[in-house]
């Protein structure tokens, strides 16, 4: 579909889908896919979106939890974002994570959705004690080109611009994109599904440039983040609990973008 009228919108993923980075959970999530569906309702009012999407999932999870609930919506359009919690797991299989995410692709394809997905960026590049699964991430992109290749599916290249490692573009807790970088994946979702107006000033660097941080500064940041963020995060790790237990869906049904149960920007 080139001229962008989608009818039904439904998104599959984890937290960044879900919209962690992009308010928060008393005033409610808005993220990436939210930001989508209200450029697609420009085209489209009656436009009708559900977001399946929890923190905290696993590739295998995200099929087995979300899929037959989107096939069961009929939509034309579905997003599948999976694979970043697999990647900082220590038992990474990047095939395992390939056949669960190449099985979403082929059974949302096979019903007539058009589907897109994501490259993950380099996360090393914001995050440097993550620099050990610098190749995982290589590897598991490549992978995701090759299953959107073979059904295809629409891959918006987030991984190969320079642009996505700006700290701006990202929450403090380096996992999750901040609002702006939230609207500037929109925007290049929107880019890969060749929506009307759509281009790359996505790709393009945030002025003015961010000034440079003497040693000192960049260590008192890294001290900082681990303990906000790496700690807590090492700790459900080690008890075996995730942030998504006993999460459901924040829109697990298709509704209209604007009206009674609008997301539009807060």
């Amino acid at each position: 579909m080139t001229d962008g009228t989608y009818t039904r919108y439904v998104a599959l993923g984890d937290s960044q889908t879900e919209g962690v980075g992009d308010g928060d959970d008393l005033t409610g999530l808005r993220g990436w896919a939210d930001r989508l569906a209200e450029r697609l309702a420009v085209t489209n009012p009656e436009l009708r979106y559900a977001n399946l999407a929890v923190r905290g999932k696993l590739a295998h999870q995200i099929r087995d939890d979300q899929l037959d609930a989107a096939l069961a919506l009929r939509p034309d359009l579905a997003t599948v974002l999976a694979g970043m919690n697999d990647l900082l797991r220590p038992n990474f299989d990047p095939d395992e994570i390939a056949e669960h995410v190449e099985a979403m692709f082929a059974a949302l394809t096979a019903a007539g959705a058009v589907v897109a997905t994501l490259t993950f960026p380099d996360v090393a590049e914001t995050i440097p004690l993550a620099r050990p699964i610098r190749g995982r991430i290589a590897v598991i992109n490549d992978r995701l080109r090759a299953a959107a290749h073979r059904h295809g599916v629409l891959v918006a290249e987030i991984g190969h611009h320079r642009v996505v490692t700006d700290p701006r573009l990202w929450d403090p807790d380096r996992l999750h994109a901040s609002p702006l970088g939230h609207q500037r994946i929109a925007d290049a979702v929107a880019e890969a599904l060749r929506l009307p107006g759509a281009d790359d000033a996505w790709t393009r660097p945030l002025s003015p440039a961010l000034p440079e941080h003497g040693p000192l500064r960049s260590l008192a940041a890294e001290f900082q983040w681990a303990a906000t963020a790496l700690g807590p995060w090492v700790m459900r790790r080690l008890r075996g609990i995730s942030s998504g237990d006993r999460r459901e869906p924040k829109r697990p049904v298709p509704l209209p973008v604007y009206g009674a149960d609008s997301i539009a920007p807060r």
